[in-house]
């Protein structure tokens, strides 16, 4: 099936994903590594994979938590004219009512999970996922006058990119099981810490992403860095996570990031965040 794929789409996400990199690739790609200083490429908070399409890397390691989005990524990569054949179905029958009505339907395959993850990333309000506490997902209809639910060509293309890549679910410390070596580069894009009381849009899992998590993201990225792989941390311009890095002596950027996660658009528009790297 891959040899069928077009060529005519360039890879990038087949998903919208709230605090996704596509848009800020033209200020990360001046701090990336030099493509022949690695040889594995490792993601552990995959979300959109804008980096990973972007770089296209010969061998990736691809994990995340959230294993409806692992399982989805796999679907693309291995059931692609099955996950299409899906999405068809639901962009033909596509509604207000059809939304509300498979948003609190329970599918049971991966197909049907994948396939309904997609539609509902790409007709939900601002492509969110949040769960509520029971992991049901809760995020109301976006207003897209004709959203385009099955995109063939974007999906063939993220196909044949994935075809090299290991797709897995697991915690962002399990990096540590697999990067050894200077030969390693670990792009992290973490939920974000919140720099007010409303910024907590990043945490798609049940649980959010607390304080103590973004120590132990720190303490994972040191024992990486001791090993002289090669570390980029994207995360919220603040003082705690200034500091974190700091300690541990990594080179700290500032960036000019779109905010489009708002439903005032009069609060939308440029924030500053952080590129950290070990290198």
């Amino acid at each position: 099936m891959v040899s069928q794929i077009s060529k005519q789409a360039f890879p990038r996400p087949f998903l919208k994903w709230a605090g996704g990199k596509s848009k800020l690739i033209p200020q990360i790609r001046i701090y990336l590594p030099e493509a022949q200083t690695y040889k594995n490429y490792y993601e552990p908070f995959l979300g959109g994979g804008a980096v990973f399409f972007h770089l296209q890397p010969y061998a990736a390691m691809l994990t995340d938590v959230n294993s409806e989005l692992i399982d989805t990524y796999n679907c693309v990569k291995n059931n692609l004219e099955e996950l299409i054949s899906l999405l068809k179905i639901h962009e033909n029958n596509h509604s207000k009512e059809y939304y509300y009505s498979l948003r609190q339907t329970l599918v049971k395959t991966d197909l049907e999970k994948a396939a309904r993850l997609i539609y509902l990333n790409k007709t939900c309000f601002n492509g969110l996922y949040r769960v509520n506490s029971k992991g049901q997902f809760n995020v109301p209809l976006g207003r897209y006058k004709n959203p385009k639910i099955c995109p063939i060509e974007l999906l063939y293309s993220a196909c044949e990119t994935l075809q090299l890549a290991q797709i897995r679910q697991a915690d962002f410390s399990e990096v540590l099981d697999y990067a050894t070596s200077s030969d390693d580069f670990v792009f992290f894009d973490p939920p974000y810490h919140p720099i007010s009381s409303t910024s907590y849009f990043t945490a798609y899992s049940r649980n959010s992403f607390t304080k103590d998590d973004q120590i132990r993201l720190r303490d994972t990225c040191a024992e990486l860095a001791s090993r002289g792989v090669k570390i980029m941390v994207c995360n919220s311009d603040c003082q705690f996570i200034k500091e974190l890095y700091t300690e541990i002596n990594f080179k700290i950027f500032p960036i000019k990031a779109p905010r489009v996660i708002n439903s005032n658009i009069k609060n939308r528009g440029t924030i500053h965040e952080l590129l950290i790297t070990s290198y």
